[in-house]
């Protein structure tokens, strides 16, 4: 960058007697301009924004480390419990991943028997394939994982769920992101915030009760907190079931997004990566069958880069915000389910094909 110099002292002249103030011709809008952009750093120093893209023009260290310079906004006193547990999550949050020669992503499937699409999983992943062992519950399978320290990131998958790219572009979306993939969007329908119970206070605010698929990915350091948290995690096991109060909580839809919502809001996308067509309207989402398998199908749900959400109160207010990766609008799933076992060739024909990138 030029600098121009306004005076220098070889330009002064010293005369005898009174002195006399020379005219200094400055170009005054470049001092307005350096100004303009000084107070402009100052203020997004002091003032970080709250967007995801926007974190990444200003810190690559990511929202959660700025927003943690603010002033903590006046709040309610935390219970002595909460204190210690959100002091257990903040330093998992902050303390730095073991590196590894060979990071690695893993994938876990919760299943209630062996994986219909074996074949086309074994020809994405292109090894061989070994079954992973029946849990009953999403926390077992991190636990499992865990105990890998190259495992970096986590996907949670369904037995009905197939790929939607190439495994070394799914590996670097994954790896190449700070963030989680976790879907959490505000319900004030009856099937969202009308399942919270007061029964969660003073921890669970209905304020911060969130919605969301449970298919997701996500980085270490979520997964151990996710796998450290008690308190929390008991206040959805006992009083978000099925029945209670008169109305069905449940858990898998409500636990995670509201859990990441109160705890590290910037750390997640707020939507899953993981494809579930929902415009029937009815309980369970659209299930494929062989004869719904076209390339045109699947072109059309990799090229969806918009997260959409409706509200389940009488607006039906529709949510919408694009998929956001590194700042970056992109396609926003890797994943789609539901798919009926019959469509194994049909998948297994068109896999090289849909998944070119």
């Amino acid at each position: 960058m030029k600098t121009t110099q306004a005076w220098c002292p070889s330009e002064m002249q010293i005369l005898p007697g009174s002195r006399h103030r020379t005219h200094m011709k400055k170009p005054l809008w470049i001092i307005v301009l350096v100004s303009f952009i000084i107070v402009f750093l100052i203020s997004a120093y002091m003032y970080p924004p709250q967007t995801s893209g926007a974190c990444y023009i200003f810190s690559s260290r990511g929202c959660k480390v700025i927003t943690d310079w603010l002033p903590p906004a006046p709040a309610r006193e935390l219970t002595d419990e909460e204190v210690a547990s959100r002091v257990v999550i903040r330093e998992i949050l902050n303390s730095p991943i073991v590196s590894s020669k060979t990071p690695k992503v893993a994938f876990m499937f919760l299943t209630p028997g062996s994986l219909p699409f074996e074949k086309l999983w074994g020809k994405f992943f292109n090894v061989v394939w070994g079954k992973i062992t029946m849990v009953d519950a999403e926390r077992r399978l991190l636990a499992n994982a865990l105990k890998d320290p190259d495992n970096h990131h986590f996907v949670l998958l369904s037995d009905s769920c197939v790929p939607l790219y190439s495994f070394d572009y799914i590996y670097k979306y994954l790896m190449h992101s700070n963030i989680s993939f976790v879907d959490s969007f505000k319900d004030p329908g009856p099937h969202g915030n009308g399942r919270y119970s007061e029964h969660m206070l003073p921890e669970v605010e209905e304020k911060h009760f969130r919605k969301g698929a449970q298919w997701f990915t996500m980085k270490r350091q979520h997964a151990l907190i996710v796998l450290a948290d008690n308190l929390y995690y008991s206040k959805f096991r006992d009083y978000c079931r099925p029945g209670l109060e008169g109305h069905n909580c449940i858990a898998d839809e409500h636990y995670l997004p509201t859990f990441f919502n109160m705890i590290d809001p910037t750390g997640i996308a707020n939507w899953s990566v993981t494809h579930v067509d929902w415009s029937e309207r009815k309980w369970h989402p659209k299930s494929y069958r062989a004869e719904d398998i076209t390339y045109e199908l699947l072109q059309n749900i990799t090229s969806i880069d918009v997260s959409v959400h409706v509200t389940s109160d009488q607006k039906k207010e529709v949510q919408r915000w694009p998929c956001l990766w590194n700042g970056l609008q992109r396609p926003c799933y890797l994943f789609a389910r539901k798919f009926y076992p019959q469509a194994l060739d049909k998948l297994l024909y068109l896999f090289s094909n849909y998944t070119t990138i």
